[in-house]
This record gives C-alpha cells, sequence and structure tokens, in this order.
C-alpha cells in the first residue's frame, strides 16, 4: 500500500521561497544571509511543531533559493520531526532522474522525511535558463512526469517518451530506503492538471494565491471523481496559501501590507496586472479571501474553514512575502506552531465530534 493514504488529522506546514528580505533601515539582506536566515526559520519551525516545511525553487533576483535541494539538505541536518519537501519543483525544465536522485539524497540524510512537489511553477525563467523552449511548455512537464512517476516507486525503469532518450531496467541511486518517494502534483487551477494528478495516483496540493478558497471546491469534487472512476484509492489533497501571523489581527496586517504591495505590485508590473490596493487587500485578508493573515485565533479559524470547506488533510502557510523582515518571519512561525496549529486541530476536532 502507498504510504501517501490519507492522514487521520490535517497536516499543518509552512511554505517559503526564500524572499529577500530587508532590515529594519530598509536595506536588502544579500541572498546569502538570507539563506542563513531561512535555515534558522527551519530549526524554530520543527521546534515549535510544524508538520512540514516547503522550499521553493525560482530563479530570480528577488528569491534567494534556486537549489532547494541543497537548502533541504542543511535543513535536514538540523532538524528532527518535520517533514521536508519542494514548493514547488520546476519538473518541465530539469531532469527527472536528477530530482530523484537529490531527494532520494535528501530522504537519506532526513531519515525517510523528504517528499516532493512537482509543478510548472508560476515563472518561467528556468526555460531559457537551461535551455528550454516555452513552446515546448506542456509536452516537457506530460513528458518527464511520466518517467518520474516511475522513478518514485524506487524499482528498475524502463520508459521511452519525447524528451529524452530510453531507459530499460535501469537502477537510480541512492536508492529509497522506503519507497515510493512522497510525490505531490501542484495544481493553479487547471481542470486538465486535477485529472492528470488522479491519473498518476499522486496526491494534489491546491496553490490558492488568490480569491475565495470556496471556488476551489469544484477542482476538489473533480479529483475525487476522477480517482473513483479510475479505481484508486482515496488521496490526500492539501492547500498551499499566503499568511503572515502576528499578536494582533492590526498588527498582522500592519506588518504584511507594505511588503506585499511592493512583492505583488512587482509581478503585476511583469504581467501587466494593476497595482495592489490597500481595499483588495483588506478584502483578501477577510473571512472570504485567500490571505490568512492575523492573530493567531483570526487565522486558526479562517485556516480551520478552509480545510472544512474543501475537506482538504493538508494546509501549508506561505510565511514568506517579498521584503518582510526575519524578526517578523520568526515570530510568525512560533506563533503559528504555538497557537494556530492547536487551535486549527481544536476547532476541527470539536466540529467532528
Amino acid at each position: 500500500m502507498d504510504s501517501q493514504a490519507a492522514p487521520t488529522e490535517v497536516e499543518l506546514g509552512l511554505d517559503t521561497f526564500g524572499d529577500i528580505t530587508a532590515d529594519p533601515d530598509g536595506s536588502l539582506r544579500t541572498g546569502a544571509q538570507t539563506l542563513r536566515d531561512l535555515l534558522d526559520q527551519a530549526v524554530l519551525a520543527d521546534e515549535v511543531g510544524v508538520d512540514f516545511l516547503g522550499v521553493g525553487e525560482h530563479h530570480r533576483d528577488d528569491y534567494a533559493v534556486s537549489a532547494p535541494e541543497v537548502v533541504l539538505g542543511a535543513i535536514a541536518a538540523r532538524t528532527t520531526r518535520m517533514r521536508l519537501g519542494s514548493a514547488v519543483t520546476v519538473l518541465s525544465s530539469d531532469d527527472p532522474i536528477r530530482v530523484f536522485q537529490r531527494f532520494s539524497t535528501v530522504d537519506a540524510l532526513s531519515s525517510g522525511r523528504a517528499e516532493v512537489i512537482l509543478g510548472r511553477g508560476s515563472f518561467t525563467e528556468s526555460f531559457p535558463l537551461f535551455g528550454f523552449d516555452l513552446s515546448d511548455y506542456e509536452e516537457l512537464f506530460s513528458d518527464k512526469l511520466a518517467l518520474f512517476a516511475e522513478l518514485r516507486t524506487g524499482e528498475p525503469v524502463s520508459w521511452s517518451g519525447s524528451t529524452r532518450p530510453p531507459l530499460q531496467a535501469q537502477r537510480v541511486y541512492p536508492e529509497l530506503a522506503n519507497p515510493p518517494l512522497p510525490t505531490w502534483i501542484a495544481v493553479g487551477g487547471s481542470p486538465e492538471s486535477v485529472v492528470r494528478a488522479a491519473s498518476y495516483g499522486l496526491p494534489l496540493m491546491l496553490a490558492i494565491i488568490g480569491g475565495d478558497p470556496l471556488r476551489f471546491r469544484p477542482y476538489v469534487d473533480l479529483y475525487h471523481r476522477a480517482i473513483k472512476e479510475m479505481g484508486k484509492q482515496t488521496l490526500p489533497i492539501g492547500v498551499h496559501s499566503p499568511g503572515h501571523v502576528a499578536e494582533t489581527d492590526a498588527q498582522a496586517r500592519d506588518e504584511l501590507w507594505p511588503h506585499y504591495r511592493e512583492y505583488v505590485g512587482r509581478i503585476g508590473r511583469e504581467r501587466g496586472w494593476p497595482p495592489p490596493t490597500h481595499i483588495e487587500f483588506e478584502r483578501s485578508t477577510g473571512p472570504g479571501g485567500s490571505l490568512h493573515v492575523g492573530s493567531p485565533e483570526t487565522v486558526a479559524r479562517k485556516i480551520a474553514s478552509t480545510v472544512r470547506a474543501l475537506g482538504v488533510s493538508r494546509f501549508d502557510l506561505k510565511y514568506s512575502h517579498g521584503t518582510l523582515g526575519h524578526a517578523e518571519l520568526m515570530r510568525s512561525i512560533e506563533l503559528y506552531g504555538t497557537q494556530v496549529i492547536p487551535r486549527v486541530r481544536e476547532l476541527l476536532s470539536a466540529e467532528s465530534g
């Protein structure tokens, strides 16, 4: 039986893209310092009871992490209990065999705590950087996912496709101690991607970064329906969504807003979106928005509401936001682990009872 059967209670994790942060005087920290800060954040997350830490992959000047598996290896050596993974691995512009090797290495270093979240990513800088044509976007992901689905089993691989030479009974090292490698498919809102995840028998991770989380309910239903029609076992569904925790609602919003405005504004300028407004930000932090921002009680209630509404078994809070400072991130992690997580479980337990 696959080790990814749905857990009996919700798992509560954190995600970061290793955003370049700012000091209190506004000066940006270096990428090297940001990476060292990320390690401290991971150690704290492990200490306060976070279930999972995901580290994203980007190839831009506003993020420090381009090689998440290296970062995860360092984290593995400093932590003991939480699971470690990507958020996400851009499989289309990578080599599936190397991805598997890197994560099987992290799995060994962490004593079996590694998992991988595969996706196509919301940025495309990796394609020209590694010599791939964006016109092959769909073919690259489909073909490489088919190969990775074989690799994760830990068995010798015989495979042929369109993006690389075939393999015949090929073993790949290091071998997994307890295969298969836990693997999720990240989806931003494409029905085709939801069905693809179901077809491979892989758990679904929904990236809810805008709008009402309830609008993703049709994707949850589609996934369950596809899994059933394909005769596969029930699999977990998770949610990745942004947020920030502080002592009070006002403090959390005041801390996050200037960094959120610049962060979203920069992406918007690149993609032709209008600049974010404070009214939109306030709406997004409200009951029907995607931002889980506020006091521990407020954030816990909103997470519990999202978990109930979508019936998911994992929630990962994306806690880094542009230049939001290291001290604020550390406090947010501490409050998330010590107050939000137990409160979410209390709320869910009360309702189920």
